[in-house]
């Protein structure tokens, strides 16, 4: 199972177990180990019209955080797949702020206006002040991490799914007729083990190898975590030596759910997280195949790295502080690469 970071469901049919975690700092292990708790809001939208999450258009909406990557994955399904017209977004503000005036918890609010900081806009459903308020009004005895990717269904006024794992799947079938690009299957089913086989070894590695880095308290646990980071990326370095994506030469999931960790490496996982064993644009393949997915279209659009640096220097006192956020490096993605040499 994958997990979210930046996890109920209000129908009395579907039980939980609470998470005293509230946020991603604090799932450490006595060791000194980053721990990430699972999600817990797991219901599926489904094209059958008789299901209890049927797929309409303008039903659902999707809260997202621009800094967050596996709400960004969620984003992108969103925009490649042509749903623009059928699924809303909103994002929340880059950094955290106070969620609520009567504890101390911080975590993912709304601007109070559209201009407070651009990408970012007020709840338009609800008026909630921060992500929180909705897994509040999703269930009133929610006690687990209030993060992004929310899934909301506009109808039932709940929460429908966190997980950006069952959310991109769900975006990738089930809107189908009603996407703009229904012909794109980033989950094939002649496809598929060798798709989830390579999600496990990027989710352990890498998509969580980053977090296991930069959350460690303790040196052991720290370099643990750099091992199995670089012989992840090393592996995937190699295949791409070969082939133009992942799983061949047809994009795939496997290839969003790793995008969302590479572009936000050399900005801030290098330096935040203390990953810079080796920087990406040191990795011939891995660098300019990142520089292939950002140039699909739609895919831009959902990297807004300010965002993602004001979030992650701002948002972590523990680790930086004072929140300064380091000028570099400014890289460009959308700088010619040369995947174009396998063939499509």
């Amino acid at each position: 199972m994958h997990i979210s970071v930046c996890s109920l469901v209000p129908s009395s049919d579907l039980a939980y177990t609470a998470v005293v975690a509230r946020s991603a700092l604090d799932e450490m292990s006595e060791s000194g180990a980053f721990m990430r708790t699972p999600s817990t809001f797991r219901n599926f939208i489904s094209r059958d019209q008789n299901s209890s999450f049927p797929a309409e258009a303008g039903r659902y909406h999707l809260y997202i955080s621009y800094a967050c990557p596996w709400a960004s994955r969620c984003l992108a399904y969103l925009k490649i797949k042509g749903l623009d017209r059928a699924i809303s977004f909103t994002s929340v503000k880059s950094k955290w702020g106070r969620t609520k005036d009567t504890d101390e918890h911080m975590g993912w609010v709304f601007p109070a206006s559209d201009t407070e900081e651009p990408g970012a806009e007020p709840d338009p459903l609800n008026g909630a002040k921060s992500i929180r308020e909705l897994y509040e009004l999703a269930s009133t005895n929610y006690s687990g991490k209030y993060t992004v990717p929310v899934l909301w269904d506009k109808k039932l006024k709940t929460i429908v799914n966190n997980e950006s794992s069952d959310i991109i799947r769900m975006f990738n079938t089930e809107f189908n007729d009603i996407a703009d690009n229904a012909a794109l299957d980033l989950f094939p089913p002649y496809l598929q083990s060798q798709i989830n086989e390579i999600n496990d070894f990027i989710y352990e590695g890498i998509n969580n190898g980053v977090y296991k880095c930069g959350f460690a308290k303790k040196q052991d646990p720290y370099e643990e975590a750099v091992k199995e980071l670089y012989d992840a990326l090393d592996k995937c370095e190699e295949i791409l030596g070969k082939q133009r994506y992942l799983c061949g030469n047809t994009i795939s999931e496997a290839d969003i759910r790793l995008f969302v960790t590479l572009i936000r490496f050399d900005e801030v996982y290098a330096v935040h997280f203390k990953c810079n064993k080796k920087l990406l644009h040191e990795f011939h393949n891995l660098f300019n195949y990142s520089k292939d997915i950002y140039q699909i279209p739609g895919i831009s659009s959902t990297v807004k790295m300010d965002h993602i640096k004001r979030s992650y220097y701002g948002s972590h006192p523990s680790i930086n502080p004072y929140g300064i956020v380091p000028i570099g490096p400014n890289i460009d993605y959308s700088a010619p690469h040369d995947r174009g040499r396998f063939s499509k």
